[in-house]
């Protein structure tokens, strides 16, 4: 690489560096973010003057310290100027959002498929309503930073290619081709993009955005049609060796278990996921708000089915709790809304366990952003792309067999 190249793409790392403290640790001075980072101040002084003037920091009151000499400005992210917009294709719907910074929801549209099975066709959908989106932020100043898609399968986020939904039936979709042309022309044209599984998304939106942010490691557990998780280590979003990392609903919590769509039996998934909640209903929106409306009505045998996954749930949240020592797990999905009937007894076994091992459980709490939570994730996939020049995703392996039902390898 030419020494041009090196010294642009060393400004970007220490540009991106200074946003990630600021981002951590709201209120720093240049001074401070110079000993932090180990830069010299007048490196840290003239990055600070450009991400001020880009719309990325944004300074508060001076701080009086009592020392002699200049008073320090504290920095902090700037939610006045740039935007992020983050899209969930779902089962039913397209969710799409724009956040701030800080992840404040700007403007948020829900959009039905008329097709769900057509994928070219939903795409487009969301792609219109995101450059619609655009120029509405447009009219209030704001730019738009990147766009990121929480995409409900498995997802090869170097190609932006969606390999298979299976509650879709969509499978090797190129999402980031379909999206580049349709917003070829428009406001958006060229906008970086970035994909991920719907789980991996919406930890990111917990990571990055959540007042916890710094919680590392955490686990974000998606109950959904299916069960899945996304796993953060290290401030590295763990997608394993074929990008199959994550796919709790597959882990086997009773040996003779109920039979699941993956060939295998007792999976979490088939305890857990409210597909095996809706019996024999096709799942979908209209099934779920008919099982949450059953199981607040009281209706004996639908808060019994509950009961008994919330405590296979408190058996999912031990065996993450063992696997990955957590700082917290948080519990997202459709599933929130079963509340206490569904969390209640997760939390009870959860507990026995830890009494049992004379250990203190981790942290669990339910998602910030609720049904918003995939699509403001993705938007948080964006800033966490932009902020860590380096980490660039890698291409699945393509020679990774792939079951007809989305699930890992068996």
């Amino acid at each position: 690489m030419p020494v041009t190249g090196d010294q642009q793409l060393l400004k970007q790392l220490n540009r991106m560096a200074l946003v990630r403290q600021v981002a951590t640790a709201p209120g720093l001075s240049r001074a401070a973010l110079a000993s932090v980072l180990g830069l010299t101040r007048s490196t840290v002084s003239l990055l600070v003057r450009e991400l001020v003037d880009e719309g990325w920091l944004t300074e508060s009151d001076l701080l009086v310290t009592g020392d002699v000499g200049r008073r320090a400005t504290p920095l902090h992210l700037d939610p006045a100027r740039l935007a992020l917009l983050g899209v969930e294709l779902g089962v039913d719907e397209a969710r799409i959002v724009a956040t701030d910074l800080l992840g404040a929801v700007l403007d948020a549209r829900v959009l039905a498929w008329d097709d769900p099975g057509d994928a070219a066709a939903c795409i487009r959908l969301a792609t219109g309503a995101l450059v619609k989106l655009a120029r509405r932020l447009g009219k209030t100043g704001r730019r738009v930073l990147g766009v990121g898609f929480g995409l409900h399968g498995a997802v090869d986020e170097a190609r932006g290619l969606l390999r298979h939904a299976p509650h879709l039936g969509w499978r090797d979709v190129d999402v980031a081709g379909i999206v580049r042309g349709h917003l070829a022309g428009s406001p958006l044209d060229g906008i970086p993009l970035y994909m991920q599984n719907d789980a991996n998304a919406a930890a990111l939106g917990e990571f990055e955005f959540a007042d916890q942010a710094g919680t590392d490691p955490l686990i974000y557990l998606s109950v959904d049609i299916g069960v899945g998780a996304g796993i953060i280590v290290n401030d590295r979003l763990l997608t394993g060796l074929s990008g199959f990392a994550g796919e709790v609903g597959h882990t086997i919590l009773q040996a003779s278990g109920p039979p699941c769509s993956c060939g295998r039996r007792g999976c979490a998934d088939a305890l857990i996921g409210l597909g095996a909640l809706l019996g024999g209903e096709r799942p979908g929106h209209a099934a779920l708000e008919r099982l949450f409306a059953r199981v607040a009505a009281g209706d004996a045998s639908a808060r019994a089915a509950v009961d008994a996954a919330g405590r296979q749930l408190g058996i999912l949240l031990n065996n993450l709790w063992a696997a990955f020592d957590p700082m917290a797990i948080v519990i997202g999905g459709p599933g929130l809304q079963l509340g206490a009937p569904l969390i209640e007894p997760a939390r009870h076994v959860l507990g026995a366990y830890a009494h049992a091992a004379m250990l203190a459980p981790p942290s669990i709490r339910t998602a910030r952003f609720g049904d918003q939570a995939v699509a403001v994730g993705a938007a948080a996939l964006a800033r966490w792309r932009l902020t860590r020049p380096l980490d660039v995703p890698r291409p699945d392996r393509a020679a990774a067999p792939h079951r007809a039902d989305g699930a890992p390898p068996a």
